[in-house]
């Protein structure tokens, strides 16, 4: 249960202040235990970091998993836009997708070959489930048949980076203007 406690408490404060600016001794004051009682269920702040951005990371893709999952039913367009938007909404009002993001873009140096690492790792895996999607959009026609499936995945992922970006430094205002104009030039570049 402490275990727990001290995760969600070190979520809010990671992705508000980030590595460097979240402290074991106020995740401990705001949980209600002394810091020194972090320690015994983690060995230090990068373990618990770490931990936390897996437990991320899954909670991400299965938003994904999810989402997809949900609105099969729509057209690849619908599907993907909504996705954006989806995603953009998380950001707004969910500290695990803040988290991520922030880790993302702005991992600590000395952690950075790690979370890169598990970056990518979500990155590869959220093409894989794209690209079923992509195939079927294809084979329906609504998808340029010179299109590959993986090609059409990953403009897909710059137009999601893109967002992302936006997300971090200009705000929710900014990055709607940002999903608009540039689904708008890769909806029109894939479409048949």
């Amino acid at each position: 249960m402490t275990a727990t406690r001290i995760k969600e408490v070190a979520l809010t404060q990671f992705a508000k202040n980030g590595y460097e600016g979240a402290s074991l001794a106020d995740i401990a004051t705001e949980v209600g235990i002394k810091k020194q009682s972090i320690y015994t269920h983690f060995k230090g702040k990068d373990e618990l970091f770490l931990d936390l951005f897996d437990d991320v990371l899954a909670k991400e893709l299965n938003f994904v998993v999810e989402y997809l999952d949900r609105h099969k039913h729509l057209s690849i367009d619908q599907l993907l836009y909504g996705f954006l938007i989806q995603y953009k909404n998380c950001y707004e009002q969910d500290d695990n997708t803040k988290f991520f993001l922030r880790v993302a873009f702005f991992p600590p140096s000395h952690l950075y070959d790690e979370i890169v690492q598990k970056g990518y790792n979500y990155l590869d895996k959220l093409e894989t489930m794209l690209i079923p999607l992509f195939d079927q959009a294809i084979a329906a026609g609504s998808i340029h048949a010179d299109v590959s499936s993986e090609m059409a995945a990953v403009a897909f992922l710059a137009v999601l980076d893109g967002m992302f970006v936006e997300l971090l430094f200009g705000g929710a205002e900014k990055s709607l203007k940002r999903i608009e104009a540039s689904w708008f030039v890769y909806w029109r570049g894939i479409k048949s």
